[in-house]
């Protein structure tokens, strides 16, 4: 059995902080780790008017980065499963399991 774990977040410390704990996890489960790869970026990018009626000119723009990445455990026991499944993440992580 296969699982694809993909990690989101909008700060790249915390997405590698939460990949090292499930290859953590993985290495202590006994698993065959692929990655973590690190998936492109997302970027976006607003742009938004500083002054509602007049200065149409004068814009500012924000964007919003989402870092992701992905690990690839082969081999995966029903324990593992559930150890992924009851980790705790930091605030702002994502993670998507996908079972193959």
């Amino acid at each position: 059995m296969n699982l694809n774990i993909k990690i989101k977040s909008y700060e790249s410390s915390l997405v590698d902080e939460t990949t090292k704990k499930v290859v953590e996890a993985a290495k202590a489960g006994n698993a065959k780790i692929s990655g973590p790869i690190p998936l492109p970026t997302k970027k976006e990018i607003f742009t938004i008017l500083r002054s509602v009626h007049v200065n149409k000119k004068s814009r500012e723009q924000f964007e919003m980065r989402t870092h992701k990445r992905l690990v690839i455990l082969s081999d995966v026991s029903e324990k593992l499963i559930e150890t992924l499944k009851r980790m705790e993440v930091p605030a702002g992580v994502n993670l998507e399991v996908k079972i193959k």
